[in-house]
């Protein structure tokens, strides 16, 4: 009898012998064939496998460029930083009208306002259009960064955002909208959102909202996991700024 693991290696052999351009034993193929066809949890096995050393090599390359971007990371002095003095330090990228980054808004301000020794970087990382390219613009300007909170939780509260929300949001602070938008014009800004676009890539970063914590990377709105990081930093297991 033919075991599921022998069986790997004997598939894994005839696939080599193809490559290299041999022919395989048909006799033995064919023996190989009929278990497979028998056993197709073998199959199952070699996928499952497969799947687990991608997602190693994936977690060791994530890590790789967190280590390598560390300070555009956490240190970027034109982001807004909440709780900045802070111990454990939290980046999140996100959009200002995706729905995930909505629904976990009020949790990541709630987070704020409880764990003071919680740094929280906020990295604009517009995606979604004409919209989040403007909010993302208005957010880095001085304005709006004495406010950002507040902006923040209203914008992301606001399901229908729009170029006419994002004014009335600001009046409701006290901000001039008209004010906000001529400084958001700033060469200065649009280098510091495309900075961001390229840190994102450089991380593979590919949707929001997405959150690093020490060495971990916690893509989509999983808060659990979130605060399962923060607690591992809180612990020393996880790196943390200089």
């Amino acid at each position: 009898m033919i075991r599921p693991a022998l069986a790997s290696v004997a598939l894994v052999s005839a696939l080599a012998l193809s490559a290299c351009e041999q022919k395989p034993d048909d006799a033995f193929g064919q023996k190989v064939r009929a278990y497979l066809l028998e056993h197709p949890e073998v199959l199952e096995e070699v996928a499952m496998k497969l799947n687990e050393k991608k997602q190693a090599e994936a977690l060791k390359a994530s890590t790789a460029a967190i280590d390598k971007n560390r300070a555009a990371l956490e240190r970027d002095p034109r982001d807004f930083v909440a709780n900045p003095g802070g111990k454990i330090t939290v980046v999140e990228f996100y959009d200002y009208r995706c729905s995930y980054c909505k629904v976990v808004a009020p949790e990541i301000t709630q987070l704020i306002a409880e764990n003071p020794d919680v740094r929280f970087v906020f990295k604009e990382l517009p995606i979604f259009g004409e919209v989040s390219d403007t909010a993302a613009r208005l957010a880095l300007t001085a304005p709006v960064k004495a406010k950002a909170l507040d902006v923040y939780g209203r914008w992301m509260a606001d399901n229908g955002l729009t170029e006419a929300a994002l004014d009335r949001h600001l009046r409701d602070v006290g901000i001039d909208p008209a004010q906000a938008r001529a400084a958001a014009e700033s060469p200065a800004i649009a280098k510091h959102i495309a900075d961001t676009q390229a840190l994102a890539r450089a991380l593979g970063i590919q949707g929001t909202p997405a959150f690093i914590v020490g060495d971990t990377m916690i893509p989509g709105a999983d808060v659990n996991a979130l605060k399962a990081a923060i607690i591992s930093a809180r612990a020393g297991d996880l790196k943390r700024p200089a």
